[in-house]
């Protein structure tokens, strides 16, 4: 479906589950031993009520992290693997530049170019104050995205 029909259809099904959920969680809170599990999930939940319930107002949000997670399952584990890289400083630089390639790749931008460019500028007095737009999903669409 379009974000926009996706965001008509969540507002009209799921805004009133949700609406209804978050009393009956506290009022669920208030019945229970607050020192049990439930309580502490619970009390987790509404702690984070704004990230849960921010799907209502934005079709492009998915509502399960699966692909998500599963698109950076292999940085993660190569991250992981170059801890014993033979340095920690080795390591480090091999996981911040993994992270960079996943980054770049996830949103569809050709990493070798964004990388070059991205260098250039911060070699050419980019200020630090405007970073951001230095960011790979700031950066330019390119040709050729995954090497």
């Amino acid at each position: 479906m379009t974000p926009q029909a996706r965001l008509a259809a969540r507002q009209q099904y799921s805004t009133p589950i949700i609406a209804a959920l978050k009393p009956w969680f506290e009022k669920q809170l208030s019945m229970i031993s607050s020192g049990s599990k439930l309580a502490e999930d619970i009390r987790y939940g509404l702690a984070h009520w704004e990230g849960l319930t921010c799907f209502l107002d934005d079709g492009r949000l998915e509502l399960d992290t699966n692909p998500v997670e599963n698109a950076i399952r292999p940085i993660c584990l190569t991250r992981k693997n170059a801890l014993f890289a033979g340095h920690e400083i080795g390591a480090e630089n091999w996981a911040l530049l993994s992270s960079l390639v996943a980054t770049c790749k996830l949103n569809d931008v050709n990493p070798v170019a964004y990388l070059a460019e991205t260098l250039d500028a911060i070699i050419n007095g980019h200020p630090q104050s405007q970073i951001e737009e230095l960011m790979p999903w700031r950066f330019r669409k390119t040709s050729s995205p995954n090497p």
